[in-house]
């Protein structure tokens, strides 16, 4: 799992990755529970008060649920505060929160079928990265920095 987590953006040495095992799955957790129980009533207004969270999670180094696990959660569990998200997985939540908006947007379409089959492979998404710290956005991105590496200095 420390390969999934350098792939994320993340720079922890054994002793910190293993300290931070629950942690790194707070923020993906309890969004994953909020969007199962969306999906579960089909409830486009639960999913649309994702966006702004997920937005927010993409463009600032914290996602908000790390300040509820660092002011709040950790003291309880006796875990370490969170470090700043990478900028694949702030990446990663860019691309959740546009899905969010979709599945949405279906749902509010009247489009249930669709919502639920693009919803369903979110929270395996969701479900993936919160058990593994397999982010599959992060190692889309990985693989296609490795691709497009450039081997000549840019020049202005």
């Amino acid at each position: 799992m420390r390969a999934n987590l350098t792939t994320q953006g993340y720079a922890l040495s054994d002793r910190e990755r293993r300290a931070l095992w629950l942690g790194l799955r707070f923020s993906t957790g309890l969004c994953l529970t909020v969007v199962v129980t969306a999906l579960a009533l089909q409830s486009a207004v639960m999913l649309v008060a994702l966006v702004p969270i997920g937005a927010l999670a993409g463009f600032t180094a914290r996602h908000p649920f790390d300040h509820l696990w660092n002011g709040a959660v950790r003291h309880i569990v006796g875990g370490p505060p969170l470090p700043p998200n990478p900028t694949r997985r702030r990446h990663a939540f860019k691309l959740a929160t546009v899905w969010l908006a979709t599945v949405a947007a279906l749902f509010a379409a009247g489009a249930g079928t669709a919502a639920l089959v693009l919803g369903g492979v979110l929270v395996g998404a969701c479900t993936t990265v919160t058990a593994t710290n397999l982010c599959i956005p992060s190692e889309a991105l990985a693989w296609w920095e490795r691709r497009h590496r450039r081997t000549e200095p840019i020049t202005t």
